[in-house]
Order: C-alpha cells, then sequence, then structure tokens
C-alpha cells in the first residue's frame, strides 16, 4: 500500500512539473455583431467604437469581418486617424476575413472603400496579454478612461478560462493520496 502511494506521488509530480502552465479557451468575435462590417449609417457613427468598448479581446481571440462589396485592412495607427487606404500591413477582400490577434496592443483596421473610414468604418481594439487585466489608457477603447463599465459577462464578451495545470494535478494528488 505504501509503494503504491509513493508511486502516485511519483506521476502526479511528473504530471505536474511536465505540465506547469495554463489552458485558455479563445473567442472568436464578429465584428459589429448582426451588422457585419459595413459603412455605418449617418446616425450610427460610432458603431464599431461601441462595439469595440463592449468586449475584451485576448491574446489567441480572433475578429471575424463579414462584409459585400468592401475590404478590410489592417493599418498603423497613423493610417487610421487619418484614413489612408494606401500603405496597409493587410489587405482583405473575400467577404468573410478572420484575423488572429496573436500579440498584445493595439490592432487598427479601416475599409479600403474610398470615403468608408472617413465615414467611421473603422474600428481600433486593445488586446490584453494572456493574464493582463485593462489598464487606463486616454483615448484607447476597454480602458477605463473611456468610461467603461465592469466587463460584460463572459458569454457576451469573450470566454477566456485560465485554469492552472498545477492546481487541478495538486488537487487530484490529495483526492488518490486521502483514498489510498
Amino acid at each position: 500500500m505504501e509503494h503504491l502511494r509513493g508511486f502516485i506521488f511519483c506521476i502526479c509530480f511528473f504530471i505536474l512539473a511536465a505540465m506547469n502552465g495554463s489552458v485558455e479557451a479563445s473567442k472568436q468575435f464578429k465584428v459589429g455583431d448582426h451588422i457585419g462590417w459595413q459603412q455605418p449609417g449617418a446616425n450610427n457613427t460610432e458603431v464599431y467604437t461601441q462595439w469595440a468598448t463592449s468586449k475584451r479581446f485576448h491574446v489567441g481571440d480572433s475578429l471575424s469581418f463579414e462584409y459585400q462589396n468592401d475590404s478590410v485592412l489592417v493599418v498603423e495607427k497613423w493610417d487610421y486617424y487619418h484614413c489612408n487606404i494606401n500603405k496597409p500591413i493587410s489587405s482583405f477582400d473575400d467577404g468573410n476575413t478572420v484575423i488572429n490577434l496573436d500579440r498584445p496592443g493595439l490592432f487598427y483596421f479601416i475599409s479600403g472603400v474610398p470615403d468608408h473610414c472617413k465615414k467611421s468604418q473603422k474600428l481600433m481594439i486593445q488586446v490584453m496579454g494572456l493574464h493582463q487585466r485593462a489598464e487606463s489608457s486616454p483615448g484607447i477603447p476597454n480602458t477605463p478612461e473611456v468610461g467603461l463599465a465592469p466587463g460584460p459577462h463572459p458569454s457576451s464578451s469573450g470566454i477566456v478560462v485560465t485554469v492552472t495545470l498545477t492546481s487541478v494535478f495538486l488537487a487530484l494528488l490529495v483526492t488518490v493520496v486521502t483514498m489510498v
């Protein structure tokens, strides 16, 4: 019986050492929700800013742009603010574009159709690192400085579940040891 307990302890120790990390669940966000990616109406020019401020984006999430007779340009900050469509980092026009958010920081998107960006078809998002909390940054969506309420319920934003494997295996170890 004592040998079995020692064996189980060793197995659990090696599993803990090998898998000391976390498991992340990522989310795909449909840009603009039901309206998709299109030129906003004259009375709804803040639609993409409001959409972005109601979400929490994390590394590993992705954005899905659904559109017709339009395009999506990934651009630098200057190009975003000046609606410059001439120097995109990336350009897409397939009608269903998925962008992986592979790093923390700001991402800038504009329409490639002339004048759509000037009519507010543009999106700026803040992507948080795996364990980063939203910090106050003036003028950047998703930060308390722009008057955000606490994050929405996970079912309406991105689901990010962090489960430390160390904790799971420690609980398993305690359970097995007490049973033996």
